[in-house]
């Protein structure tokens, strides 16, 4: 895909995204440019750039200033914070914007920090909207915030050799400002592709091949070599392709925020010729191997095809946030040993097989559940069967489950040869229709009673799905998913974006909060009465059973605010005593005495 197909692409599915919304009733005029805010920090977030992004539009004159905002995004830990404006136009060709135009929009959004480390906005602002939180949270908390950037969105080409501009000082915090422009999001999306189109060229990262000792295999199924990896070859790989390289970690790093082993911090700043001898290296494998001479000669690593770092995912991501951290460490000193693991399995099937056994073996050192072995885990692989194989009930369409990062997209791709077959793909399988791990542990865990680990984020829930996976059981009492389990998670999804699209018309903030405590009150009340099979079936929810939901999610509204007692909700709702004290609220009864196919007749 060039990048001209790249910005068609991504301005259709803003336009796919506005149609849908505006086909709903009574759905407030959906504004181009807040959806394409949302679309472009959803692939910020995907490819690891930034953390839990949320759409929230503040545009007014403070003061005589102008101030901007679009969207933003903050660690769990508060210490970080990603700012987002838009600047869009909607155009279908390749279109250049001036480095003056996108930094007149940076300062718009700048103004935002500057008067929130003030403590001069909030005050002005009307207390109902979300930006008001948001600038109470970050006037409260600015002096622990340890990284602040400002991101300016443009479908558009900035013309500069540079996408970042001089970095700000405000209040004694350096602000970086940096333009996310159609070019920029597409070359990192580009290289957050599939394993098997994931290449590192040492001779671009590390100035040539990585020296090596080589052991090609006889009849086994890999190769194997060992080399050691100049560290800042390392942190670049991580920063270019981000928890991309650890996919088949069995730890599960996406949702690194920035923590840092401490040991592996102290190394780094107080004895970085000695990280070699202290620590345990990196477990690699990769699909293919190009082998070259190093500068003495012997043999050397030149390019990896499907880089995975199974093994070492901690020491990659700590390397790459010491440095972000303190600009004092030299990784020039510091070298990491590693086993590179080359595989030749015949079947797809042994291949990840393999990975999994490799990973698992090469963690089995430390403390790692067999349950944190997310990424190959049968119970993916269990879906993704249920979902190639099974049709929804027009026998039409299908569902797509989404095991591997970008696989949907993929598949549209090798599958939509000519554009008539790309349509007729996207009619019976739409992205609306996608479920990805994330949404698998967000639906499980909502109907499990668990809004607040929901609320912790996309990837920070998936991560605490898997840590206790191995103790899961499914309503037909299996470890893995039987196909009746599959359709009531495919009825769970249709449940969630009906309940989603309902709380988007009536709430301006903190939706993603409203949806998963509405749902889960509704759990919680009708528990085995609800009939997932009939959702499945109709593939819809009744006009009955979403009366009940807009009318409980006033109630639900109503308790969050009430419970947060002027804190921001989207952090109340993280907390477990957050879920205590929604349980015990007396909600109206006569909302579940209802007639409904979603709700099974149950006799007492």
């Amino acid at each position: 895909m060039e990048l001209i197909d790249f910005l068609r692409q991504t301005n259709a599915e803003v336009r796919e995204l506005l149609n849908e919304r505006l086909a709903i009733p009574g759905e407030p005029y959906p504004y181009p440019e807040s959806v394409f805010t949302e679309v472009i920090m959803q692939h910020m977030y995907d490819v690891g750039m930034t953390f839990e992004p949320v759409v929230c539009h503040f545009d007014a004159k403070v003061g005589n200033t102008n101030v901007r905002m679009s969207g933003y995004a903050m660690s769990d830990e508060l210490d970080q914070l990603d700012l987002f404006v838009s600047l869009y136009s909607d155009v279908d060709e390749i279109v250049t914007v001036t480095t003056s135009e996108a930094a007149k929009v940076a300062d718009y959004c700048l103004r935002f920090v500057s008067k929130c480390a003030e403590k001069k906005l909030a005050k002005q602002m009307d207390d109902s909207s979300e930006a008001f939180l948001l600038a109470q949270a970050i006037e409260e908390n600015y002096s622990n915030l340890e990284q602040i950037r400002v991101y300016v969105l443009t479908d558009r080409v900035l013309n500069a050799k540079s996408k970042q501009f001089q970095s700000r000082e405000i209040q004694g915090k350096t602000i970086k400002l940096e333009v996310m422009d159609v070019e920029r999001l597409y070359r990192h999306l580009s290289e957050g592709k599939p394993r098997d189109e994931l290449t590192v060229n040492f001779e671009e990262v590390a100035g040539g091949p990585l020296p090596c000792v080589w052991v090609p295999g006889q009849m086994s199924e890999y190769d194997y070599a060992m080399t050691v990896i100049p560290g800042e070859a390392l942190r670049f790989i991580y920063d270019k392709y981000g928890s991309r390289i650890l996919e088949a970690n069995v730890r599960s790093f996406l949702s690194v925020t920035g923590k840092v082993n401490k040991g592996i911090r102290d190394t780094l700043r107080n004895e970085p010729e000695r990280f070699m001898a202290y620590n345990n290296g990196l477990v690699i494998v990769a699909d293919e191997v190009h082998l070259g001479r190093a500068a003495d000669g012997s043999p050397g690593i030149t390019w990896l095809k499907g880089m995975q770092i199974v093994n070492g995912g901690q020491t990659s991501a700590s390397l790459y946030f010491t440095q972000k951290k303190y600009n004092d460490v030299d990784l020039s000193r510091v070298r990491i040993p590693a086993k590179l693991i080359v595989l030749r399995a015949s079947k797809s099937q042994n291949e990840e097989k393999l990975i999994a056994d490799i990973s698992r073996y090469a963690n089995s050192q430390n403390a790692v559940k067999q349950s944190d072995f997310a990424a190959n885990h049968p119970l993916h692989v269990t879906l993704e069967n249920h979902a190639q194989s099974t049709y929804c009930p027009d026998g039409v369409g299908r569902w797509f489950y989404e095991r591997a990062a970008g696989s949907y997209k993929v598949m549209i791709e090798r599958e939509g040869t000519t554009p008539a077959k790309q349509k007729n793909l996207k009619a019976s399988m739409p992205p609306a229709r996608k479920i990805t791990k994330p949404d698998m542990a967000k639906y499980l865990n909502i109907y499990a009673l668990k809004p607040h680990l929901v609320s912790l984020g996309a990837q920070n829930n998936f991560q605490k799905f898997m840590e206790s996976v191995s103790a899961y059981r499914w309503p037909s009492g299996e470890e893995l998913p039987t196909l009746s389990d599959y359709k009531s998670l495919v009825a769970q999804a249709i449940l969630f974006n009906t309940t989603q699209k309902i709380i988007r018309t009536k709430y301006k903030a903190f939706q993603a909060n409203i949806t998963v405590y509405t749902l889960a009150i509704i759990f919680l009340k009708l528990g085995s009465k609800m009939n997932f099979n009939s959702i499945w079936e109709n593939q819809s929810i009744s006009h009955s059973f979403q009366q009940l939901i807009t009318s409980l999610s006033e109630e639900v509204h109503s308790a969050l605010h009430k419970s947060a007692n002027e804190r921001m909700v989207s952090e109340w709702a993280k907390k477990e005593e957050c879920w205590k004290i929604m349980q015990e609220v007396n909600y109206s009864s006569a909302l579940f005495v209802i007639t409904a196919p979603e709700v099974k007749n149950i006799k007492d």
